[in-house]
């Protein structure tokens, strides 16, 4: 529980705090580099899910909103009471407690940043400004800052679709809550029959211990 609970914090706090960093200091489309040319911290801001994508207009944007205050509430849910049984592995605490923190930095965005800050068009955002924020409750925008254009180039004559096209690799920008919960779903993926092991995996586990403790039995 205490892992889960220490793992969020950590990724919420270090999330919300370069968010908040970026829309005090810089405007939007504003960037400096960090490393070179391949790291570069650009401030840009969606309204819709990770990476930049969108998701419908208005309508869109409270279904969205919604969904993901449902989608944190069962991520939660789900994390603390798994955390909470002595066998649940401890890289599925891991990986929930990504995946919780990252859901909940996004949707903290939408829900309160458009009442706490003004636009960054041109200017630098103001904290709690006199006049007020810049859109409603839900209505926020998520904050991105980290651009890894790692390297570019031309798809080849041949390639069918693409062929002669300039590209960059990687083009989103991204925030701190995004990673998270790529990293989150990432292990999950990779290392689900582990997290998840089926009833006959169990079973020859429970098998073989049996059969262990058998023997250090009989050789007593």
């Amino acid at each position: 529980m205490k892992k889960a609970l220490y793992i969020s914090l950590a990724i919420l706090i270090a999330d919300q705090a370069s968010k908040i960093w970026v829309k005090t200091n810089m405007y939007l489309g504003q960037e400096f580099s960090v490393f070179g040319n391949w790291f570069i911290i650009h401030f840009t801001e969606n309204n819709g899910m990770a990476f930049g994508m969108e998701f419908g207009g208005d309508m869109g944007k409270i279904a969205l909103s919604v969904f993901r205050i449902l989608a944190v509430s069962a991520i939660g849910y789900y994390l603390f009471t798994t955390a909470a049984k002595k066998d649940t592995k401890p890289g599925l605490i891991v990986a929930g407690s990504l995946i919780f923190a990252g859901a909940l930095g996004n949707i903290l965005d939408s829900m309160f940043y458009g009442l706490i800050f003004n636009d960054s068009y041109h200017q630098i955002a103001e904290f709690m400004p006199e006049e007020g924020g810049y859109a409603p409750f839900l209505f926020g925008r998520v904050v991105d800052m980290l651009y890894f254009p790692l390297f570019s180039g031309t798809f080849p004559d041949w390639m069918p679709i693409w062929g002669g096209e300039s590209f960059l690799f990687f083009r989103p920008v991204f925030n701190i809550a995004d990673t998270a919960i790529s990293t989150g779903i990432g292990m999950v993926i990779v290392w689900q029959k582990r997290y998840f092991p089926s009833d006959e995996a169990e079973t020859a586990d429970k098998g073989e211990t049996n059969t262990t403790t058998a023997s250090d039995g009989g050789d007593e």
